[in-house]
């Protein structure tokens, strides 16, 4: 199929099927995509699941994604349902098929809002803010459209495993759709894997198997802050491990299990 529109992610081919642009490439090889948009995409589809058959308040608490294999930049088609209803808490289920397989399966827990912001309380660390940051492009390490397609701003220098960086995106994530402010948040979060890159991806593997995202706040803007630590462990397992942030402080955590091998 050919790409038209050279400014999103994703294109959509049918009511739950979606052609990947160039923007979407990977960062191992040039016939996968990067999952980073694909997990943006997931969300995505819940949130108009969630708008069609519930459309009731509840707010996204967490989300998982298991990785299940190759992730082929080809068309990709997602389906959603409800496993746990409830009218305070819920949880709903996506699976990604690519090339005819289970390619990705997703489970997001929402949860009913409460005025508790007379409780609310945690770290009040922010990273400092963007503007007047430079940028300093990911490409010098990374390879693939997707990587190309996000401004990072460090906050400070990087340390092997160590950094803090924000991260934006001009780039839509599905073509002419209305694409809510959250997905459009979460298509960058996978990107933490490789802000903060203990070793070499030229000498080493270390591609993640898996996402989690747990969120204390909704966030809000544009921009994603990440405080990021990378550990690599002695048999071949790693973690790496974030905090969220919006303009306005923390809003969660992310984390990513890794499977570590050195390239031959």
């Amino acid at each position: 199929m050919t790409i038209t529109h050279p400014g999103a992610y994703f294109e959509r081919v049918g009511p739950a099927r979606f052609q990947p642009t160039p923007h979407a490439g990977g960062a191992w090889g040039d016939a996968e995509i990067h999952f980073s948009p694909l997990g943006g995409l997931i969300v995505h589809a819940i949130e108009q699941y969630v708008d069609e058959h519930h459309g009731d308040g509840l707010q996204l608490s967490r989300i998982s994604f298991d990785i299940l294999g190759f992730l082929a930049a080809e068309e990709c088609e997602i389906s959603v349902d409800t496993i746990r209803p409830g009218r305070t808490i819920r949880l709903i289920e996506a699976t990604a098929v690519i090339a005819g397989r289970a390619a990705v399966r997703a489970r997001a827990w929402y949860l009913a809002a409460f005025d508790t912001a007379s409780v609310a309380g945690g770290s009040d660390d922010r990273l400092p803010p963007p503007d007047g940051l430079p940028s300093v492009p990911l490409t010098s390490v990374w390879p693939g459209g997707y990587v190309a397609s996000v401004d990072v701003r460090p906050t400070g220098p990087a340390h092997p495993g160590r950094g803090k960086v924000w991260l934006s995106t001009e780039t839509a994530l599905v073509a002419g759709d209305d694409v809510g402010a959250l997905a459009s948040w979460l298509t960058l979060i996978d990107t933490a894997n490789g802000v903060a890159v203990r070793r070499p991806p030229q000498e080493w593997m270390f591609p993640n198997v898996d996402l989690t995202i747990h969120l204390h706040r909704q966030p809000e803007g544009r921009w994603v802050g990440m405080d990021t630590t990378v550990t690599f462990g002695p048999t071949g397992q790693g973690v790496t491990a974030t905090v969220l942030h919006d303009l306005s402080g923390p809003v969660g955590y992310a984390q990513q299990s890794l499977t570590l091998r050195p390239l031959p």
